[in-house]
């Protein structure tokens, strides 16, 4: 029994040191958004996402609105193919988020924080979406 735990052990170390960011994100990640009591879900890529039910005008107002509370400055707002991109900037960080209508009561909202040309701030892409639910539910 106890080579069986020693070689599951090391097994996940060696997952670990090979980089193998599924087994990563399987053991660590998939509980991460049920455990803060949010429905956020995260893309490999960095981008944070969750689908509402609401149109996408209503939403595209909520995270305006989300943005100017958290006192992040928008320099962009324009129609894409799937609905609309919102384009921020915060600090040192460049947002962008992305609205796609999936029907006319149910939009989807992606948003990334790019920290530099390598690192994604999740953290905040999170804070946006929990504000725009928030304010969604009239709080």
């Amino acid at each position: 029994m106890r080579l069986r735990w020693l070689s599951f052990w090391l097994f996940l170390w060696a997952m670990g040191l090979s980089g193998c960011a599924a087994i990563g994100l399987t053991l660590f990640g998939v509980g991460a958004g049920v455990s803060t009591g949010t429905a956020v879900a995260y893309t490999l890529d960095g981008y944070a996402y969750r689908t509402f039910t609401a149109s996408l005008p209503k939403v595209e107002s909520a995270t305006l609105t989300a943005l100017d509370r958290m006192g992040i400055k928008v320099e962009g707002n324009e129609k894409s193919d799937e609905g609309k991109v919102i384009r921020a900037l915060g600090a040192d960080r460049q947002i962008e988020i992305q609205l796609e209508t999936i029907s006319a009561k149910t939009t989807r909202i992606r948003t990334v924080a790019r920290q530099g040309v390598f690192f994604k701030d999740r953290a905040t892409a999170t804070e946006i979406i929990i504000q725009t639910e928030k304010i969604l539910n009239g709080a």
